[in-house]
This record gives C-alpha cells, sequence and structure tokens, in this order.
C-alpha cells in the first residue's frame, strides 16, 4: 500500500514531471490498461457520477500495479472521504478549498489521531487485516498524499498560509474555475490568472510542496505549465484519449487516401 506513495513522493521530490490519466469510465478495465502507462490515476468524484461501488472496483484492479491512485472529492465531504481512504486510495484532492480552516479540516479527516480524527477501519489498505496494525498505524500518515485545489481567489490570497498547514503534501491549480472565479472563465493565460498561478507556484515551492494540475493533452501547453513549476498534471481521461485518437486516425486515413486521387 504505502510503497506505490512513498514512490510517487521520491519521483516529485527529485524534480520528475508525472502524468496521469483522468478515468471516468465505469469499466475498470479502463484503469488496468492504462495502469502501465501512467504516473498516476486521477479519478475523479466531483464532476462524474462515479458511485464508491464503481471507484471500490477501480481501486482494488489498480492495486496490485502499484500505481498511485488519488481521488478527487466534492468539497466538505467527510463520510465520503473516509469511504474513499477505507477503499484503498492513496490520496485525496480536495476540490474548492476557498480557507485555511477547511484546509485544516480536510487534512485532519485524512489523519488519525492524535493529529486528525480520521475513524479508524483500514481493511482494504492492511491487506485484509494481514499486515502488522501497529507498523500499518506508524506508517499511514506518510503512506497517504494529501493535496488541496487552488481554484478560487480567496484561496490565492490565502496561499501563504495554506501551505503551512501541517499534514498537507500538495496543492493542485484548477486553472479554468481559478479562471472563473476571476471572472475571466477559460482565460489562463491572462496577467491575472498568470500572476495567481505563478503566486501559487512560489509559495507552495518555498513550502516544500509539490504543484499539480489538470489539463488536457497538449503537449506544449503542458510543457509551458511545466517550466513554470508545475511537477503532476492529470493529463486528459480514458474517454478523450478515445476520441482523441479516434479523430485523428480518422483525419489520417482520409488524408493519406485523398493524396491518391
Amino acid at each position: 500500500m504505502f510503497d506505490a506513495v512513498i514512490e510517487f513522493r521520491r519521483r516529485l521530490q527529485a524534480g520528475e514531471v508525472l502524468l496521469g490519466a483522468g478515468i471516468y469510465m465505469t469499466d475498470p478495465q479502463a484503469s488496468a490498461a492504462l495502469a502501465d502507462s501512467v504516473d498516476f490515476f486521477w479519478f475523479d468524484l466531483e464532476h462524474q457520477a462515479m458511485s464508491m461501488d464503481t471507484l471500490r472496483t477501480h481501486l482494488l484492479t489498480v492495486r496490485h500495479n502499484k500505481t498511485p491512485a488519488i481521488v478527487r472529492v466534492p468539497p466538505s465531504d467527510a463520510p465520503l472521504v473516509q469511504n474513499v481512504l477505507d477503499a484503498g486510495a492513496h490520496g485525496i484532492v480536495a476540490a474548492q478549498v476557498r480557507t485555511v480552516a477547511e484546509v485544516e479540516s480536510i487534512v485532519a479527516e485524512c489523519r488519525y489521531p492524535p493529529v486528525g480524527r480520521r475513524g479508524f477501519w483500514p481493511m482494504i489498505p492492511t491487506n485484509y487485516c494481514r499486515d502488522d496494525m501497529g507498523q500499518y498505524i506508524k506508517q499511514a500518515d506518510a503512506g497517504l498524499f494529501v493535496a488541496v485545489m487552488i481554484e478560487t481567489a480567496e484561496a490565492v490570497e490565502a496561499i501563504d498560509e495554506i501551505v503551512a498547514v501541517d499534514g498537507l503534501d500538495g496543492v493542485v491549480l484548477g486553472l479554468m474555475d481559478l479562471s472563473g472565479s476571476y471572472g475571466l472563465l477559460g482565460q489562463g493565460d491572462h496577467p491575472k490568472i498568470v500572476a495567481a498561478m505563478d503566486k501559487v507556484i512560489a509559495s507552495a515551492r518555498a513550502a516544500g510542496l509539490p504543484v499539480g494540475c489538470g489539463q488536457g493533452t497538449d503537449v506544449k501547453r503542458i510543457c509551458s505549465l511545466a517550466r513554470r513549476g508545475i511537477q503532476w498534471f492529470q493529463a486528459g481521461a480514458d474517454c478523450l484519449y478515445l476520441v482523441t485518437f479516434m479523430e485523428q486516425l480518422s483525419a489520417a486515413v482520409r488524408d493519406e487516401l485523398e493524396g491518391d486521387s
């Protein structure tokens, strides 16, 4: 359980840029097929109507690949966080945080006492109670990756205090919603949004926290953001990979055949 997170942290600390796949399909074959091609998984419970049963099946499917499974959860949903972690997720990303108090509460939901208030029943994370429980307790906090999404103007203003919260492992920029928060929806390259992004990156890096970002599959865009200091990217998603490849294939075949005429 912990090996995946330990390796994920090591690679981030080494300065690597990591690419993960968003998973929206309910069939776990999607995650099984991609497991050996990605650095991590991003399962979305904020914008995708994925049930806990479906998520659990995905998590069990990828568990033995040692590919970190990060789950984005809606804001202020403590019971869901508990269920996601007990189902074997390697980490969570809490969406739409605005205040330091919210971040402190999220961290507390993910950490066992005395650091936090997470309830104790890690049946799946302990290999169905086969693992030594005392050792699990000692390693549990280090073996879990807890991040929050910075996608509001309020969170940007409070970023220095947010990245100082004990037990927080990283922040994730949600540039689309962040632009909307400034009244500039979809204008990710607007100077105001770029300044906000750079402020978040600088604060997080000064605190020793890696910065993630949700993106599509535009290589130049990902590389541009990586050069600004973003390290881990949810780069597109399973169903979008199908659409993108099929459209590229269709266009390439038509172009090739048109050249024959």
